[in-house]
């Protein structure tokens, strides 16, 4: 069983589980807001991570966000989670 990070959606069916069009998946990536799985043959794949984040990237666009914001704010989001779960392991320590 694949898990949450393992590319397993076509571009054409990641973009339909988001309600978007296939070009913006590929200006996304090319603006390094996400960074699917490549097949040896240059396939992209999605994992349900990356959908994820794609619905991210839509809702913050939705709030009025440019691309270059929506990259800070996904940058800012995912050193949060870095730094809680580093908290957690500081906590468990003592």
């Amino acid at each position: 069983m694949a898990d949450d990070t393992t590319g397993v959606f076509a571009i054409s069916v990641a973009a339909a589980m988001v309600s978007m069009e296939v070009q913006n998946l590929r200006v996304y990536e090319r603006r390094g807001l996400l960074e699917p799985h490549r097949t040896e043959g240059g396939t992209r794949l999605y994992s349900r991570a990356d959908v994820e984040r794609l619905h991210r990237i839509r809702n913050l666009l939705a709030e009025g966000l440019n691309l270059a914001g929506i990259g800070r704010v996904l940058d800012l989001e995912a050193e949060v989670l870095r730094l809680r779960a580093q908290n957690r392991r500081l906590r468990d320590r003592s």
